[in-house]
């Protein structure tokens, strides 16, 4: 979760070429980069980011050996259910043309694997920053969610500092503070609004239910 909290989305500069492609280029942690190796990448798969570019990381997934990077959105092309809405709907035997849509901004990013060969270690986010450095460089690169958060009221910004929800903050606000729940639920309350509860916490532990109603939090309940 931390991880995730605090180096999911942060702008690094990339010192090396980043290759393209879905597979992703894998390097072994703790070890010299392979100059050839990222060549043939670069050659096979294209360029990703340019050494000297500024890069964001969008995803990471965890791997028993294995920490993948997504960068700028990653090289894979996602499913568009509204591209396909009207693809299978006519008037008569006359097929309605499903909307031009595009979205060239997707798949154009780039994918690091950092290999542990072994089980992935327990690691803080600068020690992930750290075995990214042969490839990114956070150093000179402020932080995106310090950037996102500077623009935030001064009790929802305090809120996530303390790693705490608080009434009126939206999705994107507690997943910054306090990441991923662990479970969602969703019901309507007696007045028929569709609610939502993220939990984190998995009882008999403590527990924090925060209940949305659309975007917004309308409720934060803790059980110790």
């Amino acid at each position: 979760m931390l991880l995730t909290r605090y180096v999911g989305g942060e702008f690094a500069k990339a010192i090396q070429p980043i290759p393209g492609g879905k597979k992703g280029f894998k390097y072994p942690v703790g070890k010299p980069l392979d100059p050839q190796s990222l060549r043939d990448a670069v050659r096979l798969w294209g360029t990703a980011a340019n050494a000297g570019d500024t890069v964001q990381i969008t995803k990471l997934e965890f791997r028993p050996s294995a920490i993948l990077v997504e960068i700028n959105g990653g090289a894979k092309k996602h499913f568009h259910l509204r591209d396909h809405l009207q693809g299978g709907i006519g008037m008569g035997n006359a097929q309605v043309a499903p909307p031009q849509t595009s979205h060239p901004n997707e798949g154009i990013g780039g994918l690091l694997i950092l290999e542990y060969g072994r089980a992935v270690p327990d690691m803080s986010p600068d020690d992930l920053k750290n075995d990214l450095a042969l490839m990114l460089d956070f150093s000179k690169e402020r932080s995106a969610a310090v950037n996102w958060t500077d623009t935030l009221p001064k009790q929802y910004q305090e809120a996530i500092k303390d790693h705490r929800a608080v009434v009126g903050m939206d999705h994107e606000m507690v997943l910054a503070a306090m990441g991923r729940p662990d479970k969602k639920v969703r019901e309507r309350d007696p007045d028929g609004n569709e609610t939502e509860d993220w939990i984190y916490g998995v009882p008999p532990a403590p527990t924090t239910f925060v209940t949305f109603i659309g975007d917004t939090v309308i409720r934060v309940k803790q059980f110790d």
